[in-house]
């Protein structure tokens, strides 16, 4: 429990306002500082922190994820490029093509060729699986370079060297050393370089610049066109495919696994996680017309047990090469079991494991990095008594594997959920699938003008809820005080906690708010 300010302490409202003032004299979000519209006041509140939910939250702890730079000029320079790469198409917007990406590394001298790869696609998952891969690699004395998208809090978060983000001076200065190459690109391209384009050919500068003994790679979206697809990766994992963008990549599994397969290169091998049988049908086919090799999970690879554990789960895998039990994985959920499979076959096939020669790894290695795997924003404990916890699912496959996972780790009497979604995913789908766990729903909003409006939200809410046990509250940090307020009602020992989840952008601010910084 925080201790209480010191009488000749200066006023921690004084500092606060102070803080707010100062956020909301910048742009708060990428896409105000792309439209050039009026900062948002409650974003400077999201940013500074609520002083409040700090208080409760306790200590903030180590997980990897940057506060903005404490040097003032800095920072300025870091909000100055994030400024300049909001200028630029959204990632939400989008022309399928890899060709600007590919002139722009070009010119660079193909950065993204200096290293051997491992990329990651599929619909949930890629962002944990892609941080237990680099932790394995890492234990096993390799220097890592890992890239994955949308970042929680900090844009630095999605370069990675040897396991932490790129510092701020690093972004700035990766960025000004490609400007000038980038500014040549957009002028021969019928549209400028996005984004999403000029972060990926940031990435893999930076992992050249180090150099990195291998690059993990997450794509932005589907596969075929995106960005990170320039790579030609030894190993291509393929995450569990659902619905989500559905718009973009296709209206069923199948449609979506076709775009997604167009990471799976000549003579690379597959790591396929469990998969819709359409999906897995496209993905081999894909495999047999460029001679890939294909691991199954549940056939080559898979989860052999699990049972829960203190702050975790205790597993045995069956990798490429045999068995390792007694795996301490400090991630809750069946999925994250699945996808400590997956990236157990990943690293065996980067080895040649399986194929190459037959031997398991070391296990006291992998013991040891499985252990030390984080996973910021996936079923994180940002608080206790009551209980808060943090999960980015933000579509109905993610959110029944976020309402199974809850369920078995934490065992609440009574659960509260926070919800601030995204207007172009199927929030209903969504909403069902906790509706048998929560006893009470807060609907919000985060600060993206993605995010569905409270209202819209209720309305669909109490649909699925019923109006008793629908709560309204169009500020993220007010939202919070009311659930927090709600579990409180069942008493101190009661077992009552808050999931706050919709969208990664929620659970970073969350993450703000409860002092996470």
């Amino acid at each position: 429990m925080s201790e209480r300010p010191q009488n000749d302490d200066p006023d921690p409202n004084d500092a606060f306002d102070e803080l707010v003032e100062a956020e909301t004299d910048l742009p708060q979000d990428l896409d105000s500082a792309r439209s050039g519209e009026t900062p948002i006041p409650d974003l400077a509140v999201i940013e500074a922190g609520s002083r409040t939910l700090r208080a409760q939250a306790g200590p903030p702890q180590g997980d990897g994820i940057p506060a903005r730079p404490a040097d003032p000029e800095v920072d300025r320079a870091l909000r100055a490029v994030e400024e300049e790469l909001a200028g630029r198409w959204g990632e939400t917007k989008l022309d399928p093509s890899v060709q600007r990406i590919a002139a722009l590394l070009d010119i660079l001298g193909s950065p993204q060729r200096a290293y051997p790869s491992i990329h990651i696609t599929g619909t949930n998952g890629k962002t944990s699986t892609a941080r237990m891969i680099e932790s394995l690699l890492a234990a096993f004395d390799l220097r890592t370079g890992r890239y994955t998208s949308p970042h929680v809090q900090s844009i630095t978060e999605r370069i990675s060297l040897d396991g932490s983000p790129i510092s701020a001076e690093r972004f700035i200065e990766t960025y000004r050393d490609i400007a000038p190459y980038v500014e040549m690109v957009d002028g021969q391209q019928e549209y400028r370089l996005s984004f999403f384009e000029v972060l990926t050919a940031m990435a893999y500068a930076a992992f050249a610049d180090s150099p990195v003994d291998v690059a993990v790679v997450e794509v932005g979206m589907g596969g075929t066109w995106d960005a990170t697809n320039v790579i030609d990766a030894d190993v291509a994992v393929v995450t569990p495919i659902a619905l989500d963008h559905t718009d973009r990549l296709g209206e069923t599994p199948e449609q979506i696994a076709g775009e997604k397969s167009g990471i799976i290169k000549k003579d690379a091998t597959v790591v396929l996680a469990q998969q819709p049988v359409d999906a897995a049908s496209v993905m081999l086919k894909r495999a047999v017309e460029v001679d890939a090799t294909v691991a199954r999970e549940g056939m080559e690879f898979g989860v052999l047990s699990r049972e829960v554990a203190v702050g975790g789960q205790m597993l045995t895998l069956r990798g490429l090469g045999g068995e390792y039990p007694e795996i301490f994985l400090p991630l809750y959920g069946a999925h994250q079991a699945h996808n400590a499979a997956v990236a157990l076959a990943a690293v065996e096939a980067f080895f040649g494991v399986g194929s190459e020669h037959a031997r398991t790894l070391d296990i006291d290695t992998l013991r040891s990095a499985f252990a030390a795997v984080t996973s910021p924003g996936r079923m994180e404990v940002v608080r206790r008594s009551p209980t808060v916890v943090l999960d980015a699912a933000h579509n109905p496959a993610g959110a029944r594997a976020a309402a199974e996972a809850v369920t078995e780790a934490f065992g609440f009497s009574r659960l509260v959920g926070v919800v601030g979604a995204s207007g172009d995913k199927d929030v209903r789908g969504f909403l069902e699938a906790f509706e048998p766990i929560f006893a009470e729903i807060v609907v919000t909003r985060n600060s993206s003008h993605r995010a569905m409006d409270p209202d819209e939200l209720a309305a669909i809410a109490v649909e699925v809820f019923g109006a008793e046990r629908v709560q309204v509250e169009p500020r993220l940090d007010d939202a919070l005080e009311a659930a927090i307020t709600l579990a409180e009602e069942e008493g101190e020992f009661s077992g009552a906690g808050v999931l706050v989840t919709g969208s990664v952008i929620t659970v970073g601010e969350a993450r703000l708010l409860m002092g996470r910084s």
